[in-house]
């Protein structure tokens, strides 16, 4: 199967925040843009006809309704209406949820619920949410392993059924490469940094000793941090629970990273999702960025046609995740029966490779990765890159990662505020260090 990109990508990868922002454009659909939050999800729970209208609420686009998949549902289970209710952003939507948790009331039948929220209320408030992995039809071996865990439970019940994933890869520019001296074909552009991070570092360095004129060898510091250090299975917590991320190794080597890349002057300084960001892609002013799936429609719109074929897509490093969702299922659910039927059969493999097919959202489901749609995938516009192999390859790969409740908080605050006040702002790495440190135990209770 050949993807040429639509107009919108998915998902929700970054976490599904970075998609709620980048979505409204992306032109392969992952995360997308957004619509208009519901005031009462689960108000209206009977069709006009006597039938039962399921809510399910979501943030950014996670590509159903755009996907067809609604309707799909609708025409096998007559008498069952869909209404979608979408705010554009996480940050403004989980806080709501919680309220909704906490109040018992106002929750829609189905809750998305993004990666970095997931073990929090896996940990938390696992017991306001319906037990999926009991629900019939589902098969625990349908899923990654590492994608299944995230959403389980210390008593061993799964409160939420995995959608997408974002497995990365290193999109790059074959036409700087070139210029820079570097290899452009893909299989040996990965070999120029397999299995390890700071090898990406070190084909950084060879890149800007002939580096085409106002050019960098990545966008930031803060992508390279993310890459590096999702890639390890213990980053900021122990598996009991313990705050560890200021002894991390995860997090000591890939700041370390991060903080050579700046020095040696190879980012563009740039804070993704930003306008400067879209614009670097539109006059192509750096070389490579690490992407998970989602990322390739983003780029196809921002960098736009006179890019084309100019992009590649290789391996990463090590494999690791960028991103992702569930679908959950609230105790509280108006209608809780058609909820988990819905919920059920919009993760079940069949239905993520359409939406992979349609929308770009790479599948959490091992089985999936299997069917010709997503294995055999290529990418017109990167020159037909082989993604369905390389994501797939990647997804397989990827370690179950030790999760905390402040994951999402600690690495964003690592990204935007302590690499961006050395890279933007010119402090030391001890100074964006500290800042990092200390914002984050200004929040997060060890």
């Amino acid at each position: 199967m050949r993807i040429d990109s639509r107009t919108s990508p998915r998902r929700h990868l970054r976490r599904r925040l970075a998609a709620s922002v980048l979505t409204a454009a992306l032109g392969a659909g992952l995360l997308g843009g957004c619509a208009e939050d519901s005031e009462d999800p689960g108000a209206e729970d009977s069709g006009g006809k006597g039938g039962t209208v399921v809510s399910v609420g979501v943030f950014g686009v996670f590509g159903y309704k755009q996907a067809g998949l609604y309707d799909e549902y609708e025409k096998l289970n007559p008498g069952v209406t869909i209404k979608e209710n979408s705010t554009e952003r996480n940050e403004d939507y989980y806080p709501a949820l919680l309220n909704h948790l906490t109040a018992g009331s106002g929750l829609s039948d189905i809750q998305a619920v993004e990666v970095d929220n997931i073990n929090e209320l896996a940990t938390l408030q696992a017991d306001k949410f319906v037990d999926l992995g009991k629900a019939p039809g589902v098969e625990k071996g349908d899923w990654l392993d590492w994608k299944w865990d995230q959403a389980a439970t210390e008593s061993g019940s799964t409160i939420g059924l995995g959608t997408d994933i974002g497995p990365m890869g290193i999109c790059y520019r074959k036409d700087l490469f070139k210029k820079a001296g570097l290899p452009t074909d893909r299989d040996e552009v990965g070999e120029l940094w397999a299995g390890d991070w700071s090898k990406y570092v070190d084909t950084g360095e060879d890149y800007m000793k002939n580096a085409p004129e106002g050019t960098a060898f990545m966008d930031g510091a803060a992508g390279l941090y993310n890459g590096s250090v999702s890639s390890y299975a213990k980053k900021n917590y122990t598996a009991g629970g313990k705050l560890i991320y200021k002894d991390s190794e995860a997090v000591n080597e890939s700041w370390d990273l991060a903080m050579r890349a700046v020095e040696g002057k190879m980012t563009g300084k740039l804070k993704q999702f930003d306008k400067a960001w879209d614009q670097a892609y539109a006059n192509g002013t750096f070389a490579s960025v690490i992407c998970p799936p989602w990322m390739l429609g983003y780029i196809k719109e921002k960098a736009g046609d006179k890019a084309e074929d100019k992009w590649d897509v290789a391996p990463a490093p090590k494999p690791a995740n960028w991103g992702g969702s569930f679908l959950t299922v609230p105790e509280k659910a108006k209608n809780k029966e058609e909820a988990i039927k819905l919920a059920t059969w919009l993760t079940a493999p069949q239905q993520q490779a359409k939406l992979f097919q349609k929308q770009a959202s790479f599948p959490s489901s091992s089985t999936a990765l299997e069917l010709p749609e997503v294995k055999d995938a290529k990418h017109a516009y990167f020159g037909d890159a082989p993604i369905g192999k390389i994501f797939s390859d990647a997804a397989r790969g990827i370690p179950t990662a030790v999760l905390g409740p402040k994951d999402g908080l600690i690495k964003q605050t690592f990204t935007d505020v302590g690499i961006l006040q050395v890279e933007q702002q010119g402090k030391s790495p001890e100074e964006g260090w500290d800042a990092a440190v200390k914002k984050i135990d200004d929040v997060v209770e060890d």
